[in-house]
């Protein structure tokens, strides 16, 4: 009887024909080691698995991890704190596998064991998060966090409409209920709810106390079928003018057609919008919070670094007024920033860089007015300082730049550098300034709301012709 001879190999077949385990066979083939399957799906020739040298196949595999020792390292990688971003679970690391992310070597399909050089490498990717968001749908819970919500609120946002599960996945409870179906939603569409939706008060939202209504619970549910948008709301998604909507509608021939409205006020699906939107690169789908760096003198001239996210800044338009800085910390710089703002600190900002700002800095009395904890577990502080003490920041280190108004007008041989608010920052070399014992000057931060009003006051002046008001001395005045 002749012996039958075979043609094609699956996985467990070729790993048998070699001799090695199944796990380093799928290395293998996952790290091209061996060609791909090449005599159907997921079946190898006779040729191909004949040519694989088996000690190479076998040496290239290093002891798989687990999918939970690869969730924490991937959570790791996110780095801390991890605003509005669940943590990696395992059944993520099954996701990222299904969706050939990783290489499953063996163990359950939804929590496999994964090659940890494999791990690292996707660690070190710097689009990781967008990849988590694109590839790994997640629970109420973990939606809620990926929006900074509480979870009431997160299932308010549900009940309205604005984003709808895409699957479900059977959890057994053990003692607290059983088998229970709980729904997956798709996280990049959670992370683009406040834009999509930007006339919803998310700050707001994300603000809410615990135990407070959802400030979500006052809208009305959008009706279905009819989740329509004016181009003035497609402007607002893409943060750009009504009639840059006009002109990319009457340019661009794939955008939309309306779906309702009239002839001059049309009306768009907002699904259709959106998925237009992102694929014409016009709006992004958040990956994290914006955030804030801030760098605080403290006493002795100790500088601590802080990172604010979601960053409110408003500047005040009166010398007299104030500048007020919010955004959500760490529990641990919320007790260091207390400690440097503190009345016997007199800490100052070398450098404050937040989203649409130019980096500024202020001369001292800063202050911490508020601690707030939202019901959804994060930290919210607020900042302040006279708005008389702000100014332009100087270099990447930080550093407020300053001007010296003098008192006594420079005389003929004064080489001091002058500024267009009339102030100057003395020279070394200067006879009358930079070597005088006590020139009465009065600094204030240049760029600032202060620098501002004394250039407009020197302009006044100039155009009167007469000389500049220059405000009266301090009580003590400032020796160079």
């Amino acid at each position: 009887m002749a012996r039958l001879v075979r043609e094609s190999y699956d996985e467990s077949q070729a790993a048998g024909r070699l001799r090695v385990p199944l796990a380093a066979w799928r290395w293998a083939v996952g790290s091209g080691l061996v060609p791909p399957a090449d005599a159907g799906p997921g079946l190898w020739s006779r040729a191909v698995a004949e040519a694989a040298d088996p000690e190479q196949v076998r040496a290239a595999l290093r002891g798989p991890i687990g999918a939970g020792v690869a969730a924490d390292r991937l959570t790791e990688a996110l780095g801390e704190p991890l605003r509005c971003r669940p943590r990696v679970t395992a059944a993520a690391v099954g996701h990222l596998a299904h969706a050939g992310l990783l290489v499953r070597l063996g163990g359950d399909a939804e929590f496999p064991d994964v090659h940890p050089d494999q791990v690292a490498a996707l660690a070190r990717r710097r689009d990781l998060p967008a990849l988590l968001d694109r590839h790994v749908p997640l629970g109420p819970d973990q939606a809620a966090r990926r929006l900074g919500v509480r979870r009431v609120d997160f299932d308010a946002a549900v009940r309205l409409g604005f984003v709808s599960p895409v699957g479900s996945v059977e959890i057994d409870y053990k003692r607290q209920g059983g088998v229970t179906s709980v729904p997956l939603f798709n996280a990049e569409e959670v992370a683009l709810l406040p834009v999509v939706r930007p006339w919803v008060d998310w700050r707001a939202v994300r603000a809410a106390r615990a135990g407070c209504r959802s400030p979500l619970a006052a809208l009305d549910p959008v009706v279905p079928g009819r989740d329509w948008v004016l181009l003035a709301e497609v402007a607002r998604m893409a943060r750009v003018g009504r009639a840059a909507v006009v002109n990319w509608r009457r340019r661009l021939a794939d955008f939309p057609a309306p779906a309702g409205g009239t002839e001059v006020h049309p009306q768009f699906d907002r699904s259709a919008v959106v998925a237009w939107l992102l694929a014409h690169d016009k709006i992004e789908v958040p990956v994290a919070m914006p955030s804030a760096s801030l760098v605080v003198v403290g006493a002795g001239r100790r500088t601590s670094r802080f990172r604010l996210d979601d960053p409110h800044l408003v500047l005040a338009n009166d010398v007299e007024g104030e500048d007020v800085l919010s955004g959500w910390s760490t529990d641990a710089d919320a007790d260091e920033l207390a400690a440097l703002t503190s009345r016997e600190s007199g800490a100052s900002v070398g450098r404050l860089t937040a989203p649409g700002t130019a980096p500024l800095a202020v001369l001292g009395e800063v202050r911490l007015i508020e601690r707030f904890r939202s019901g959804a577990g994060g930290l919210r502080v607020t900042l302040a300082w006279p708005a008389m003490l702000r100014g332009t920041a100087e270099g990447t280190a930080g550093g407020v730049v300053r001007h010296g108004v003098p008192y006594v007008g420079p005389g003929e041989e004064c080489v001091c550098h002058r500024h267009d608010c009339g102030g100057m920052v003395p020279a070394d070399s200067c006879a009358e300034h930079g070597r005088a014992v006590g020139p009465a000057l009065e600094w204030h931060p240049g760029g600032g709301i202060r620098c501002t009003a004394l250039q407009h006051s020197r302009a006044a002046a100039e155009s009167a012709g007469t000389a500049p008001a220059w405000p009266d001395p301090p009580e003590v005045p400032t020796y160079i």
